[in-house]
């Protein structure tokens, strides 16, 4: 009669316990779910982010060429327009 006690002390009342705490309530759930949605929301708006600030890198260097070519242009204007002016 004991032996029945020792293995439901031991190992069958740890078992259940351990079971009962594993299922998780209604709450939980929505909850858990309600965490996971907006992990995934915020993993899109990261990766949002990341496009939009690759858009403006590329943007950002486009300008800056477009910048280097003008006053490429504007050096030769002003070293034509001093070859006129003090010819050698």
């Amino acid at each position: 009669m004991r032996c029945p006690v020792k293995f439901i002390t031991a190992v069958a009342l740890p078992m259940l316990l351990i079971a009962g705490c594993t299922q998780l309530s209604a709450d939980d759930r929505a909850l858990l779910q309600n965490s996971q949605k907006s992990a995934s929301d915020a993993a899109a708006a990261a990766q949002q982010a990341a496009d939009a600030a690759n858009r403006a890198a590329a943007a950002s260097q486009q300008s800056a060429s477009d910048a280097k070519a003008a006053a490429e242009r504007a050096d030769r204007m002003f070293q034509r327009s001093q070859r006129k002016v003090s010819p050698r």
